[in-house]
């Protein structure tokens, strides 16, 4: 009787097999989708946005570092900066290793204090 109860279950669920092999995939699709808009993409946002931040900074930015160094910096190279931490203390660091710009010196901010000691 067991045996019976097997073959009538196996012959249903091979012949419904043609159709529950796409409607299989929808749900790894699914949560590919939703992995992609919950966490992939507000992370390559948020990557974008440090990219051109890191692009922008500019001689006498305050910033603050990854390792939660606060600075002024002082020059600007391609891949380095040299932040002035302390009165007549100024380390390099790598561009990528900043985490914010707490103060940016707008140009207009430049051009005034460019005039004014003129």
């Amino acid at each position: 009787m067991i045996n019976i109860a097997y073959a009538m279950g196996q012959g249903g669920a091979a012949g419904g097999q043609g159709a529950g092999g796409f409607t299989s995939l929808i749900p790894i699709v699914l949560m590919f989708v939703i992995f992609y808009f919950l966490l992939i993409r507000p992370q390559q946002k948020k990557a974008k946005e440090h990219r051109e931040m890191i692009s922008q900074v500019r001689k006498g930015d305050r910033i603050v570092t990854s390792g939660g160094l606060h600075g002024r910096v002082t020059a600007v190279t391609d891949s380095t900066l040299t932040v002035e931490i302390a009165d007549r203390v100024r380390v390099k660091i790598a561009r990528g290793n900043i985490s914010q710009v707490v103060q940016s010196s707008s140009p207009s901010q430049d051009n005034k204090k460019s005039k004014a000691n003129s």
